[in-house]
């Protein structure tokens, strides 16, 4: 079983366009469904996905969720609603009301005011409905991280496109490296192993696995076995290579790792962080 917890869906097609892509966009700009997914990623081995938002619209949440309703390949949702306002509480129950609504996505820089307002208690309005938080961030963002992983230790944190690593080949960036290893106490935050070809500086993305072992290396002695978490990054993924060098990237690395280790990366890690549903 492989659950790719990294997708993104949606129609510049429809009566009310998208936010996200823009029409300048030649490679993205274009319908991506599931089953346009599923074209892709069958073949290896996949068997279904965690959608992650690609729009800040309040009511995209639902449109996704509409998406799913006939289409068991949506195994979760991660959407978007905007904290520290009034009615962000009643928005999350409401999308939660679907169980197929595994949590929210935010930009890093909601961390930098997290003491401010009601973002603190916003994020336990998530652990209320038993949901978690992806979090599009770099290293910069990484003292509000902790500080929030320790305040709220029972929400699940899933920190998307390794912190936004640049990658070259050569050790990581050492800032970068000591802010991996801050996370050890913090159990409750995953990674997820995502935008590996889009953070490579030779573009097309080089397919030798060597080139990204140091990077990867440093991820797997900070989260280790059970906090590592398949995502393709699908379709912006295409920017640096197929959906088949993307994949077979990561195969090598984890499945040399042993069969325990390569079945908790490719789905148990991303079950316990979202409880995305069988269907």
């Amino acid at each position: 079983m492989i659950i790719d917890t990294h997708t993104h869906f949606y129609d510049p097609l429809r009566p009310q366009g998208v936010p996200w892509p823009s029409e300048d966009n030649e490679l993205l700009y274009r319908t991506v469904l599931p089953e346009h997914h599923r074209e892709v990623s069958t073949s290896e081995g996949v068997t279904g996905t965690v959608v992650v938002e690609a729009s800040s619209w309040l009511e995209d949440n639902q449109w996704v969720l509409d998406l799913a309703v006939n289409d068991s390949w949506i195994v979760g949702f991660v959407g978007h609603v905007e904290p520290g306002r009034e009615g962000f509480a009643a928005d999350i129950e409401r999308f939660a009301g679907n169980p197929l609504f595994r949590g929210i996505r935010l930009g890093g820089g909601f961390l930098e005011g997290i003491e401010q307002g009601s973002l603190l208690d916003d994020m336990e309005v998530l652990v209320k409905n038993d949901l978690e938080l992806d979090l599009l961030m770099n290293i910069d963002h990484w003292d509000g991280l902790c500080f929030l992983a320790e305040r709220i230790g029972e929400l699940r944190i899933v920190v998307n496109h390794l912190a936004s690593v640049e990658i070259d080949g050569n050790q990581p960036d050492s800032k970068w490296v000591d802010c991996m290893h801050r996370v050890s106490d913090f159990t409750q935050v995953y990674m997820k192993v995502s935008g590996l070809v889009e953070m490579a500086h030779v573009q097309p993305a080089p397919t030798d696995l060597g080139y990204y072992l140091p990077t990867l290396d440093v991820l797997w002695e900070s989260y280790g076995e059970d906090r590592l978490i398949y995502g393709s990054n699908w379709p912006v993924s295409d920017i640096g290579g197929n959906y088949s060098t993307v994949i077979n990237l990561v195969r090598q690395y984890f499945n040399g790792k042993g069969e325990l280790a390569a079945s908790k990366y490719w789905w148990q890690n991303a079950k316990a962080a979202y409880k995305w549903l069988d269907r």
